[in-house]
């Protein structure tokens, strides 16, 4: 049987390779393939080429396992175990020549449906920034050699992580979200790539994090991370899963942020 430790390994390798071979491209150049749910969600040619890299690796590797890949869908799997993979989480700013973005990978237990899996491993890859985070279950979280820990804001606020939706009519409801936690943020940052957003929570760099309508793919490895560091995740309104929204930092800052978000 493999162990935890194996698969972790395994995505942290194939994380590595994918990720080296997405910053390759973005040296060479951007070549948009597509846009998705509106002209600002936007698939270049290097997601394409970095997920068919991982689903080669894991083929060959795992082939009894299950997959969900943001540009490739879902297959199902024999051993219970399924892979889900962002190729390049960040792609606005992967075309625009920003650093942060990166290859998500988690390995979960159960059915390809996050309220029905457990997380098994999950790795964050951000190749141009050189930083590699990991988590097994009951392993913690880690970024390299150091042990990771979510952070517990201080007197002036939580410095809170967001993000807006590719579609225009939901931005009023994200503004209006925002003013409802700003009473509790010492400031906010919006990162474009909602898995370095999550590692940066368990990691301690943001305090929290919240944003709606995020996909499996995004949140995957980064919940896990988040986890194992000590922090929370939690997801208000559950029964609307296409604008659910996920918030993310220690258990009591997860509680007051899902409050101001309800508006309680």
């Amino acid at each position: 049987m493999t162990s935890v430790r194996d698969l972790r390994l395994l995505a942290v390798e194939i994380a590595q390779e994918a990720g080296e071979l997405a910053r390759r491209r973005r040296e060479e150049g951007v070549a948009l393939a597509a846009t998705k749910s509106s002209l600002a969600d936007i698939v270049t040619e290097a997601d394409r080429e970095v997920e068919a890299l991982i689903r080669a690796r894991l083929v060959a590797e795992r082939p009894g396992d299950g997959f969900l890949g943001e540009e490739s869908g879902a297959e199902p799997g024999e051993s219970g175990l399924t892979w889900v993979v962002d190729p390049i989480d960040g792609t606005v700013n992967y075309a625009s020549g920003f650093p942060s973005y990166c290859v998500s990978i988690a390995v979960v237990e159960g059915e390809p449906e996050p309220e029905l899996w457990t997380e098994v491993a999950g790795v964050v890859f951000a190749p141009a920034l050189g930083e590699l985070f990991t988590a097994e279950r009951g392993g913690g979280s880690w970024l390299g050699e150091k042990r990771l820990q979510v952070s517990t804001p201080g007197a002036a606020g939580a410095l809170l992580g967001t993000g807006f939706g590719y579609d225009p009519a939901t931005h009023d409801g994200d503004l209006a979200t925002v003013r409802r936690v700003m009473p509790v943020a010492r400031d906010l940052r919006r990162i474009g790539a909602a898995a370095l957003d999550l590692a940066y929570v368990a990691a301690g760099r943001l305090d929290g994090f919240f944003e709606r309508g995020l996909k499996p793919w995004d949140v995957a490895a980064g919940s896990m991370l988040v986890r194992e560091a000590g922090g929370a995740i939690a997801h208000p309104d559950p029964a609307d899963v296409t604008r659910r929204m996920t918030v993310a930092g220690s258990p009591a800052l997860v509680a007051e942020l899902v409050g101001r978000i309800r508006g309680d």
